[in-house]
């Protein structure tokens, strides 16, 4: 895998890919440091970014702006990943920007409520927020709920402010702004 980081109005980000495609979104840490150390684990390397790669890095840059993109073209490697996660990841790349689902939504449009807990667990897992917008899963009450970037929950009520939802607002008005 090869790796950059690049400055956006948000911090630093730190993007891995492969051959297949985007293998690593790694969101801003306020410790540089720590961000390129986890960037460079399993030996990937610094590398120079290819087109797309320098293509998602500006999207990611308007993102971080405050403009709504769309990150749907972008070729993502999800070689390793557990069959389950790959599936939640596909349902949750329709979601677009400002639009929220819950762990209890996508464990029913993946087959069965009592998947929630491991629609949790993916999201967790997800090697490339933001492009993979685990973000816009919230809590059956629509709070944030839990958030594994830096910044935790913080980070996800920031990304979603940037896309007009506000965390907290009564279930069904989430998408409404109200």
């Amino acid at each position: 895998m090869e790796t950059t980081t690049f400055p956006t109005a948000l911090g630093i980000f730190g993007l891995g890919w492969t051959d297949t495609g985007l293998a690593r979104v790694l969101l801003p840490d306020d410790d540089e440091a720590a961000l390129r150390e986890r960037l460079g684990r399993g030996g990937a390397e610094a590398g120079d970014p290819p087109i797309w790669v320098e293509t998602l890095m500006g999207r990611i840059e308007d993102y971080a702006d405050g403009i709504a993109v769309d990150f749907s073209g972008v070729p993502l490697d999800l070689s390793g990943l557990p069959e389950f996660h790959r599936r939640a990841y596909q349902l949750l790349l329709g979601y677009g920007w400002g639009q929220v689902t819950t762990y209890g939504e996508m464990a029913r449009a993946l087959g069965d409520v009592g998947l929630s807990r491991a629609v949790g667990q993916a999201m967790s897992a997800n090697p490339m927020p933001l492009v993979i917008p685990c973000h816009r899963v919230l809590a059956s009450n629509g709070k944030a709920g839990g958030f594994s970037a830096p910044g935790g929950a913080a980070t996800k009520q920031k990304m979603l402010a940037l896309e007009g939802v506000t965390i907290g607002a009564p279930p069904g008005q989430m998408n409404f702004g109200f």
